[in-house]
């Protein structure tokens, strides 16, 4: 068990300009996410919170509950590198309902954004943090 949890954190790919691609990368994406859809959704910078599109037809609170961590609170933890692969979970689903349901009629110019952030979540996902991350750090210190 402490092997695999050691493995999910891992993923050094042994390049300092490889690593540090991955750790703008994470932090440019993961910024923006916030920065762009999370803070609208919590009421920060604009008059009232961004009403959140239900399109699974989950419990109101529940939807929001998500649809704010994926969007607020998850990506700073990609960020800062903890538990990245996790954290970017919610965050793909969460923009793969909206290519697939919310966007899936509108035009490409329309549904291109949730569809970037698909793909750049999902790559965070099967790169994980890199070398300059926390996960990286706790991975070196189970093993």
């Amino acid at each position: 068990m402490k092997r695999l949890f050691a493995t999910l954190l891992s993923s050094d790919l042994k390049s300092p300009v490889y690593n540090f691609g991955i750790l703008f990368f994470r932090i440019a994406v993961a910024a923006q996410l916030i920065i762009v859809h999370g803070l609208k959704k919590i009421g920060v910078g604009v008059a009232a919170p961004e009403a959140v599109p239900n399109p699974l037809g989950l419990p109101p609170a529940l939807n929001d509950i998500i649809a704010i961590a994926a969007n607020t609170y998850l990506p700073f933890l990609i960020v800062i590198g903890l538990c990245t692969r996790l954290a970017a979970l919610p965050a793909v689903c969460v923009t793969l309902t909206g290519y697939f349901i919310v966007h899936a009629n509108d035009p490409l110019a329309v549904s291109d954004v949730p569809y970037m952030y698909s793909v750049s979540l999902l790559l965070i996902i099967i790169l994980g943090g890199g070398r300059y991350s926390l996960d990286q750090y706790i991975s070196k210190k189970i093993k």
